[in-house]
């Protein structure tokens, strides 16, 4: 089969297209004839030696597809631990969903990596609820489409902060209440202002570093915290007493390493909660580009450039 491999730690340059074996599902396991598979930041870190792989999981990127299953030829979008980036895909049946009515396969592969992410940290770990406040940092990134689009799907006022007026701009109509450039404004002040001065319920961070103390500040009484990457370092100073007083919650997770059956059980919360607001076009991907397979560097330039609003996704 045709894929793209990983030639050795790097530059998008390092990402080169190969001939690789058919994969062999295992028990448990589905063979996927790969249409589209979803680009992300993990993708990035792995191909520069910063993520590693699993135990047992494929060594080529890629962590989302949509295709037809090899046995049944049912349309399905799946997580996988691995090997996206290629013309066939093992994938755990617990980790596989039907692609949801309306959409088409470059759609689907725009929602598992994401999706999960956002289901297992906001609600999950969060713990957000109908009528709680909610920010999202990156707003205009693939994570941030998708939390911004649940969040407002599922009752809550939402706020995202993006780099640029123009992601701004799409952060609202996406569904947020307000969105602040980064850049020309202060995201701690314009939270309090728009709250009340009560702050958020939720925050899901992806920025770390010197945004956590300004986070915390604009958390309401009992706010949680949430990390799911730290673009700015993992390394940051609070003032203990506030989380205290204020009964504030930090709290992070990496979705990868987790076993099956942690990712199956989100697989069916998505499927009962989630899908159904899908369906109902009440949230839609939100795709910016795609690439055939063998361009997989230049889309792996386009996501390092931050240009992008939304996902990007590679074509088989």
């Amino acid at each position: 089969m045709r894929a793209v491999e990983i030639t050795q730690p790097g530059g998008p340059e390092v990402l080169k297209p190969a001939d690789r074996p058919k994969p062999s599902p295992k028990s448990g396991e589905i063979l996927i004839k790969v249409a589209a598979a979803g680009v992300n930041r993990p993708d990035v870190l792995q191909r520069m030696g910063m993520y590693p792989v699993p135990p047992g999981a494929s060594d080529l990127p890629g962590l989302e597809i949509a295709g037809e299953v090899v046995d049944t030829g049912e349309k399905v979008c799946a997580l996988v631990a691995g090997g996206g980036y290629a013309e066939y895909c093992v994938a755990p049946l617990a980790q596989v969903l039907p692609v949801p009515k309306g959409l088409t396969m470059i759609q689907a592969a725009s929602l598992p990596e994401t999706f999960f992410t956002v289901w297992s940290n906001v609600y999950d770990r969060a713990r957000l609820a109908p009528g709680e406040s909610f920010l999202v940092q990156g707003g205009s990134s693939g994570i941030g489409v998708t939390a911004i689009q649940m969040a407002a799907a599922t009752g809550n006022r939402v706020f995202a902060t993006a780099g640029s007026d123009d992601k701004v701009a799409a952060c609202v109509r996406l569904g947020a209440a307000e969105a602040f450039n980064y850049k020309t404004q202060d995201f701690e002040k314009e939270v309090l202002r728009a709250t009340g001065g009560k702050g958020v319920n939720v925050i899901l961070d992806m920025v770390g570093g010197d945004y956590v103390p300004r986070e915390l500040k604009c958390l309401a009484d009992d706010g949680r915290l949430v990390f799911i990457a730290y673009l700015r370092g993992p390394k940051a100073e609070i003032n203990i007493d506030a989380v205290m007083r204020r009964r504030l919650t930090i709290s992070g997770s990496t979705l990868r390493p987790r076993p099956v059956e942690f990712k199956g059980a989100i697989a069916r919360s998505l499927r009962d909660k989630i899908w159904p607001l899908i369906e109902a076009g009440k949230i839609k991907p939100e795709i910016y580009r795609t690439f055939p397979l063998e361009q997989a560097a230049e889309a792996h330039r386009l996501m390092e450039s931050s240009q992008h609003i939304g996902k990007i996704i590679l074509t088989v």
